[in-house]
């Protein structure tokens, strides 16, 4: 009986490393995956901010537009108001 419960206590120390290590390679996994995860993540979002990069370099280009129609517009509206000027001064 003294050789079975000296064998059980020299086998102890070993279940536990053998349970410390499953549960080791267990996290180990895990964090494979959420490394995994988040790399996707992270890719997903990269794409995300180029494609908003890019929809506000069109946004620049529609402000420009903008504000030249309307620079071209304030022109148009001034020279229609000097022409109607010009036709009640005529006293036709």
């Amino acid at each position: 009986m003294a050789k079975t419960m000296a064998r059980g206590v020299d086998l102890e120390p070993i279940d536990r490393l053998e349970e410390k290590v499953k549960l080791l390679v267990a996290m180990m996994g895990r964090m494979r995956d959420e490394q995994a995860r988040v790399t996707e993540e992270n890719l997903r979002l990269a794409r995300e901010i180029e494609a908003l990069r890019a929809r506000m370099a069109d946004t620049d280009g529609v402000r420009a537009e903008l504000s030249s129609m309307r620079e071209e517009r304030d022109l148009v509206r001034n020279r229609v108001a000097e022409m109607l000027e010009q036709l009640e001064g005529l006293n036709l």
